[in-house]
Formats: C-alpha cells, structure tokens, sequence
C-alpha cells in the first residue's frame, strides 16, 4: 500500500512521513501537518508530530484514532496552542506485535482531522470528514472458538470500524455474522475495497467463508434495554468493589482504581494547572481528554510522561469555555469527581444471568459529539478467545443511564463442560478479570 506524503530516511535507519521539522505554524506545508518518524527497531519509539490549526477537542479526537489504530502511547505526550494553532507530540508502538499498523493510512486520518483554515492557503486540500457511509458485511461460516475475534482482527487490519453487530450460530453449526460498519478509509463503496476485504477474510479464515458486502443506507445505531436492577448496577454512578461478586476486582486491577488529581491556580495568571498522578493503562489519555472535552474545558499546554514503575504523570494548563481559570470550588469538585470516575472507571464489565444462559456485558460511555470507544469489541473478543470460551451471540447497542449515553456490547456465552458459567462463580469472575484486564491494556 503506498504510504501518504513524502518519505525519508535520516539517522539510525529512521524513516519520515512527511518531511516537516518547523515550529509550530512556520513553513509547514499541507502534508507536512502530520510527520511520522519510524521506528528503525524494536523497542524504540516511533514519533508522530501533529502541526495545525487548532479546534476544541482535537487532542481528544488525535487519541482517539491512535487507540484505534491499535498503539499504545509510550513514554508520554506533548501539546500546546494559542487558541489558533496547535502543536502535538505522541511517542507511540503496537500495542502487540500481532497488529499491523498502516502508518500511511494513519496519516492520512490524522490529516483529515486537521481543521481547514481559509487564511492559510495550503490547507484548502485538507477536508474534514463528512457524514459516515454505514455498509452491511454478511459472513456465513463454519463455527469454531475465536472465530469472532477472528473476523474483527482482520476487520480492523483493514481500517473497518465495527458500528453494530449481530452474530448468531445455526443448529447445523453454521455462523451467521452480520457487521454493520464504516471505512476509515472511505473506500468501500468500490468494487476493488469490497473485493480486498472478501479476498482478505476468505483467505484468513478458510474456502468455507461466503462474504457480501451491502449498503446499509438509512442504517440508525441500535438501543439496549437491560433489566433495571442489571442497569442500575452497571451504571451506576460510583462502583463499590466489594459490593457485587460478577464486577469485583482482582488485587492487581485494585492498584489501577487510584488517583492523586489536584488543581493549582497560584503558577499561571491565566490558566489553572491540573496536575494528575495515576496508574498508566490504555487509553487513559484518550479518556483524560475526552473528560475535558466533554466538560468545555479547553487544555492551552499538557504534558503526559510515564515513569519507570507504570504511573503517568500529567501536567495541564486549562481554562473554561469563557477563558476563565477554574478557580470555583465546587466547580473543581465536580470535574475532579468526573475526571476520577472517567479514568478509573472507563469501562463497566458484569456477568449477569440470561434466562437459562450466561451473558457477558461491557459498557462504555459515548462522548457527547456521538462518538464511541474505539477496540472494545476486538478486546472483549480477545479475552474470551484466550478463556477458550465461544461466543453464542454477541450485539452492540447504546443506552441512556446516568444522564449519558452508553456504549453497551452483550455477549452471551457458551456454557462448556471445560469452562462452566452457570454454576461457577469463580469461572465467571475469571472472565471478568480477564476482559477487564484486556481492556486497560494488562495483555495488549
């Protein structure tokens, strides 16, 4: 696949993608707004620099992709903006060495975030996206244990971004997948994406694979209705560990739930310094942003950075929407107690009874632009695919609780002789350890 923008080598083997190297907002030319400097070996870095326009949430929206992309930020972050222009630094690698990254489309959709400016006059070829174009992907199959997870590596190897899913087995052992999706690429509406993505399946998964690719004109993101006692539980507002068996945590996963989170407004006249200490796990400054953003926080310079021992320290220079600090006390109570809940709490997960079946659930929240978590169906998956569990059926929908929309993913599960569910509490808290663990990155 030819890789976007122009490339070269510079020292230690290195390759760039885009040639930039400018400050910020000085003779940076249209392909130059995202430099990629490649990684010339295992366990280094590889460097992606962001040079643009600024917008409210564009760090956010830039975290956002990289988790979807499947890196994981390494030894930190760097952003600043004068409210016009931002400039953005991301050390990142693989979260696994099973994934492959498409570095070239990766610009690209860093790219396409970049705003338009109309003073500016070589940033008229970067465009933003427009509305999403939802396809249906039909895959008839043979049943096997991780066929799920499977078919979403490879989904996600091609940039396909799952919507909405409804998977379900045939009593001749037969599976029937339907994936209401979106192209990253913006590509499948040709005959050539649709024959890569079938060719690509069909030669992964075996000859026994039929694929169609359908457009899902019309297509409206489904809603979940849980029990009320499951949903009460589920979203509630503040998790007490010990309260409930199938959401308890393990020791290990107790030493992430904790968080030093202060405000200082005695170091900037203008600005209020948020300085958070944490446990590092994925996607954490994804959720730190997404949090400001959601609350009209608007961040003029952050620094994120690990130390050796798995915290991340942060370091935030914020103000409100109207440009003043916030200096309120019960103003920084409540984003202090959003920004806790959204950090620890990212993700909900909950085994709960299905009639006579098992049903795994996990949940996330849904920022207010619509937008959900990217790769919490390919981890879920992941995590049953390691247990050895099948997957019966599995749907993705939304739901309102807590004044919010959740993403709510509904799993139910196959009760084996080798794995037991419905008469095995310690099976059950197996499962949501290790989908839980997988979801902040303990195995990926």
């Amino acid at each position: 696949m030819p890789m976007a923008g122009r490339s070269s080598a510079v020292g230690g083997g290195r390759m760039v993608l885009g040639v930039g190297g400018a400050g910020p907002g000085v003779g940076v030319g249209a392909e130059d707004a995202v430099v990629m400097e490649l990684a010339a070996g295992d366990g280094e870095d590889n460097v992606v620099t962001v040079n643009c326009p600024d917008q409210a949430g564009l760090g956010c929206d830039l975290c956002r992709t990289i988790l979807e992309f499947g890196l994981r930020i390494t030894r930190g972050a760097d952003m600043s903006t004068d409210g016009q222009w931002c400039y953005v630094i991301f050390w990142v690698v693989p979260r696994s060495q099973s994934i492959n990254i498409r570095w070239g489309s990766l610009k690209n959709r860093l790219m396409s975030m970049c705003p338009s400016s109309y003073s500016i006059p070589f940033y008229h070829d970067i465009n933003p996206p427009g509305p999403p174009q939802f396809y249906l992907l039909k895959l008839f199959s043979d049943d096997r244990k991780g066929l799920l997870h499977d078919v979403t590596h490879i989904l996600s190897e091609l940039e396909l971004i799952i919507q909405r899913v409804k998977v379900s087995t045939t009593p001749d052992g037969r599976v029937v997948n339907l994936f209401f999706i979106t192209d990253g690429m913006e590509l499948l509406h040709t005959k050539e994406r649709q024959e890569e993505t079938c060719s690509m399946l069909i030669d992964t998964l075996g000859p026994s694979v039929t694929c169609e690719i359908l457009s899902a004109e019309g297509f409206q993101q489904g809603f979940s209705s849980l029990p009320p006692t499951i949903s009460e539980e589920l979203f509630r507002l503040e998790l007490d560990d010990c309260e409930s068996s199938s959401a308890s945590l393990s020791a290990e996963m107790k030493k992430v739930q904790k968080a030093s989170i202060k405000f200082d407004n005695s170091l900037s006249p203008a600005h209020t310094l948020l300085q958070i200490i944490c446990v590092d796990q994925k996607g954490l400054i994804y959720d730190m942003l997404r949090t400001l953003k959601d609350c009209n926080i608007k961040v003029t310079y952050g620094r994120f950075w690990s130390d050796k021992k798995g915290f991340r320290e942060v370091d935030l220079f914020i103000k409100q929407a109207d440009g003043n600090k916030v200096i309120d006390s019960e103003k920084q109570d409540a984003l202090q107690s959003r920004m806790r809940s959204e950090m620890l709490h990212p993700l909900r997960v909950m085994i709960v009874n299905r009639g006579p079946d098992t049903e795994l659930l996990v949940a996330n929240p849904v920022e207010l632009s619509g937008k959900g978590r990217p790769r919490v169906f390919y981890d879920a998956t992941l995590a049953l695919k390691a247990l050895g569990i099948c997957i019966f059926s599995a749907e993705i929908g939304r739901q309102a609780a807590s004044e919010r929309q959740w993403e709510v993913y509904r799993f139910l599960l196959d009760d084996s002789k080798e794995f037991p569910l419905s008469n095995s509490l310690t099976n059950r808290n197996r499962v949501v350890d290790r989908v839980r663990k997988t979801l902040m990155g303990c195995f990926n």
